[in-house]
């Protein structure tokens, strides 16, 4: 057994320090060695225990959350996880954060939540194992299509994408290199509730493309791209007068809603061939019985490659099922979708 996982929590509430060291103590993977009340008790802390991970809550007093990241990502890369208020402003926060270089995040609990603060524990143990190399990622900032697709001619293909860990800057990256009128496409991002508005309104001013939560209903048109609302329903889509996105009420698959698979497994069954599924880093194997499914159906299939993933871990089980014809690098998958949903030249696929 490898040693356990050694947590400084970092939070201006003792009440939350106590709440969130109870629950990482409730495994014996995970030894919470630390605490720390600001920033400046926070860089002391990591200085004298290097942690292996720490948890951070976005508002403190002394110095935010947000800057001390930066300020961790310049100085002493680390994975750090957010721990952020379920509202607008905390979503935005907790976004930026996570385009700064945070491993992951959740969400403050709710009164009366039967489980505070879901997959902490997973997040922790997960955190801990990877070798990412945690350097301060350039900010998004490109909206311009590249050159290489400017003259971009979008066929019938539609395109499903799953992520979770590490997706926020994964699908930025793939996302930017869309043009305008990019091949319709749907997201499922694991993700908490109140957090996708934010993030399908901030890819929608980082990208060309129209950048949306998707709604029941939603026909799929060229130049738009559909992200899963977190919460109580699973993305699918369906074709009733015309290809639309559908929000079914579901328990959770894999344990998650929504759901990489239930998206994967619609779009085997609606688009067949003309459909591309692409896998990004993420924790466990959501997914990847999906992007099989979808792969027997005709479809052309992506996994991110391990060098580039935060974690391997839905990429890696899709590949090993057999269920991905490419592993690529980030930095070539919007590329090569673009390739694979492009018109031919005599007209449309």
């Amino acid at each position: 057994m490898s040693a356990p996982a050694r947590v400084l929590v970092v939070d201006d509430s003792p009440t939350m320090r106590g709440l969130i060291s109870a629950v990482l103590r409730s495994d014996p993977e995970v030894n919470v060695i630390g605490q720390a009340g600001d920033a400046l008790e926070a860089r002391e802390a990591i200085k004298r225990l290097n942690p292996d991970v720490v948890t951070l809550d976005i508002e403190m007093p002394n110095m935010n959350g947000l800057d001390f990241l930066e300020k961790i990502m310049r100085l002493r890369p680390m994975p750090v996880i957010m721990v952020s208020t379920m509202t607008h402003r905390g979503a935005e926060a907790t976004l930026a954060a996570l385009e700064i270089g945070a491993f992951d995040c959740v969400g403050k609990p709710q009164p009366g939540e039967p489980r505070p603060f879901g997959d902490l524990i997973e997040k922790v143990k997960a955190a801990a194992r990877t070798q990412r190399n945690f350097a301060q990622p350039a900010r998004p900032t490109a909206v311009t299509p590249p050159p290489a697709v400017a003259d971009f001619r979008v066929g019938r293909k539609i395109v499903a994408i799953g992520s979770s860990t590490g997706g926020v800057e994964a699908l930025i990256a793939v996302l930017q290199k869309y043009p305008a009128n990019c091949p319709p496409t749907v997201i499922t991002q694991h993700m908490p509730p109140t957090f996708t508005k934010s993030f399908a309104e901030r890819l929608n001013r980082l990208c060309a493309p129209v950048v949306e939560e998707a709604t029941d209903g939603a026909r799929l048109e060229i130049g738009k791209v559909y992200l899963a609302p977190g919460g109580e329903r699973h993305l699918q889509v369906s074709n009733a007068s015309a290809p639309c996105c559908r929000l079914v009420e579901r328990g959770p698959v894999n344990g998650h809603r929504p759901s990489v698979d239930v998206l994967f497994d619609s779009v085997a069954e609606l688009a067949g061939r003309n459909a591309v599924g692409v896998i990004l880093t993420g924790m466990g194997r959501d997914g990847a019985a999906g992007l099989l499914k979808m792969r027997h159906a005709g479809a052309r299939t992506l996994g991110q490659n391990e060098k580039t993933c935060v974690v391997y871990g839905m990429p890696r089980v899709a590949y090993e099922l057999g269920a991905v014809e490419q592993q690529l690098p980030l930095a070539a998958i919007g590329e090569e979708i673009l390739k694979m949903t492009a018109a031919r030249k005599e007209g449309t696929e």
